[in-house]
C-alpha cells in the first residue's frame, strides 16, 4: 500500500512526539503555589548556569556590535542597519546606528538625548518612557537583577514543545503585572524564547511581545545568543545579528551622558555636517 506524502509527514511527526515523556512532566495544575515556586526557581537557576552561571550574573556593561533587520507593518523587510550596542545595566543605553551617516540614542535613566548630522539634542519625552519600560522587560535585568525584587510571583508553567526542543516553562509576574513566559530547553537549560505579556490600563487590552533567541556562543564566559527575533502581537518587528559581544569593558564614567555626545560631535559630526553643508551649497552655485 503506498503513503501518500502528507500522510506519511503525520505519522512521522506524530511518532516523534508520542517519544516525548509527557506522562513523566510535572503538571503544574498539581502543584501547590510554593511547590510551583520552589521549581520555577530551580529552572532559573540551570538557565543562569547554563548561560555562564557567575561570570553571566556579573555582568554590568555589554559592548555588542551587529546587524539589524527592520520590519514594515506587512511583515516585508525594511532593509538593514549596522550598529553597536552599549549597556550600563541597568538603566543605561547607548546606540550608534551606521546608515547614510551616524545616529546615535544615548539614554540615562529618565533622561535622554540623540546625535545626528544636526547636533545633539533631547530625545522626546515618550522615547524616554518607551525606554525605561524596555528596561523593566528586558531579560538580562530580570535574570540578573529583577528576578530578586520583591513582589515577583514565580510559577511552573509546564512542559511543552516548542521550536521543536522539549521545554520548560516558567511565568514571572512583577508587581505592575507584567508577565514574562520564559521557555526553557530541558537539555541545554538555554533560552529557546520569552514572551512579555501587558495589559493597556485604559483599555485593557494585552499585548504580547516575543523574542526567539538561537545561535549561543561563548563570549568573555558568557553563552550569548547571536540571532533574537522580535514579535509583537503575531507581527514580526526586527531581527538581530550579532557579530561580537563584550563584557565589562569599563566604560569612561561620562560615556553615557550628554556631554559625552556632545564632544563626540565637536571631533567628528560637526566637522563632516560643515563639509556636506559647503558642498550642498557648492552644488546649489553650480546649478544657479
Amino acid at each position: 500500500m503506498r503513503v501518500k506524502p502528507a500522510a506519511f509527514t503525520l505519522f512521522v511527526i506524530s511518532s516523534i512526539l508520542s517519544l516525548v515523556p509527557r506522562s513523566k512532566a510535572q503538571n503544574p495544575d498539581t502543584l501547590l503555589p510554593e511547590q510551583s515556586a520552589a521549581k520555577a526557581k530551580q529552572i532559573l537557576q540551570q538557565l543562569t548556569d547554563a548561560l555562564g552561571g557567575s561570570a553571566y550574573l556579573s555582568v554590568r556593561e555589554s559592548d555588542c556590535e551587529g546587524r539589524l533587520a527592520r520590519f514594515g507593518h506587512n511583515g516585508e523587510l525594511v532593509g538593514f542597519t549596522n550598529f553597536k550596542e552599549y549597556w550600563r545595566y541597568p538603566d543605561k543605553s547607548r546606540t550608534d546606528y551606521y546608515k547614510k551617516g551616524v545616529v546615535i540614542n544615548t539614554y540615562n535613566g529618565d533622561q535622554g538625548w540623540t546625535l545626528d548630522r544636526g547636533g545633539v539634542s533631547e530625545l522626546p519625552a515618550l522615547a524616554v518612557a518607551d525606554f525605561q519600560e524596555l528596561t523593566k522587560k528586558d531579560v538580562n535585568n530580570l535574570l540578573r537583577l529583577r528576578v530578586k525584587e520583591p513582589g515577583m510571583v514565580f510559577r511552573y508553567g509546564g512542559q511543552d514543545i516548542v521550536d521543536l526542543k522539549t521545554v520548560d516553562w516558567v511565568e514571572i509576574t512583577d508587581p505592575e503585572q507584567r508577565t514574562f513566559r520564559l521557555a526553557v530547553d530541558r537539555s541545554s537549560h538555554l533560552l529557546v524564547r520569552t514572551m512579555i505579556i501587558t495589559e493597556d490600563e485604559s483599555t485593557r487590552e494585552r499585548s504580547t511581545e516575543t523574542n526567539i533567541y538561537s545561535n549561543f556562543q561563548p563570549m568573555d564566559g558568557v553563552r550569548t545568543p547571536l540571532q533574537i527575533t522580535g514579535d509583537r502581537d503575531g507581527r514580526r518587528i526586527s531581527q538581530v545579528f550579532f557579530a561580537s559581544c563584550k563584557y565589562n569593558p569599563g566604560f569612561p564614567e561620562d560615556f553615557f551622558s550628554k556631554a559625552a555626545l556632545e564632544k563626540r560631535f565637536s571631533e567628528v559630526g560637526g566637522k563632516k555636517y560643515k563639509e556636506e553643508k559647503k558642498k550642498e551649497k557648492e552644488q546649489e552655485k553650480d546649478n544657479n
